[in-house]
């Protein structure tokens, strides 16, 4: 309770600085596109899945995705979804799973942060199991950007404020991997966590 409060009033007292920075520039920082993120990532191999809609497009507001299944040999697909907003001033902001996954039937069962150990450090990510019917799937998720990584909606926001501020930079981006569960949860979660380590290293030159 003390972190979420903690959070409120950084988003109250960040939100009258954002106010005041928000008719300054956006600084623009140079960047690699999603669309040249590897096909071939250790020993998984990817493939473009579906494109999304127009009216889904329009809806997100990105600037930069990808929509990608990768596999290795006996295992199930792992989809990666990746959205970049160049800037988040003029009401194209992320979208949080959280609000998605219910839309579409599945409900979360289990939530919790997990971290995930790259380059020596760990990384927070919001972990989920959830359910649709008898089907179960393991999702990560994160915010990425402005040389940050954040599992916490609430500590975006208000790190965007004062990065709008401080840096007139309000660029990010939405990393989220999902997978079935064919055995259990936990098989699933390591190769989640197998991949996402695979693949982290790569992301910070598409969501500097």
């Amino acid at each position: 309770m003390l972190a979420r409060a903690a959070v409120v009033l950084a988003l109250l007292l960040s939100a009258g600085v954002y106010g005041s920075s928000a008719g300054s520039a956006e600084t623009i920082v140079p960047r690699k596109s999603l669309t040249e993120l590897p096909l071939a990532l250790g020993e998984w191999r990817g493939r473009e899945a579906s494109p999304f809609a127009d009216d889904v497009l329009a809806q997100l507001g990105v600037d930069d995705y990808i929509n990608r299944q990768y596999q290795q040999p006996g295992s199930a697909p792992i989809g990666i979804y990746v959205g970049y907003y160049e800037s988040q001033r003029q009401g194209d902001t992320i979208h949080s799973p959280q609000n998605c996954l219910p839309g579409s039937g599945w409900r979360p069962i289990e939530t919790r942060i997990a971290r995930l150990p790259v380059a020596g450090r760990e990384v927070p990510v919001n972990h989920f199991v959830i359910q649709k019917g008898i089907d179960r799937q393991v999702v990560f998720y994160w915010y990425q950007g402005r040389g940050r990584v954040i599992a916490n909606e609430y500590a975006n926001k208000a790190l965007l404020m004062l990065d709008a501020a401080r840096l007139h930079r309000t660029n990010g981006g939405l990393v989220r991997l999902i997978t079935p569960v064919v055995t259990t949860p936990e098989a699933a979660t390591r190769e989640l966590t197998a991949f996402a380590t695979l693949a982290f290293p790569l992301l910070d030159a598409h969501l500097p």
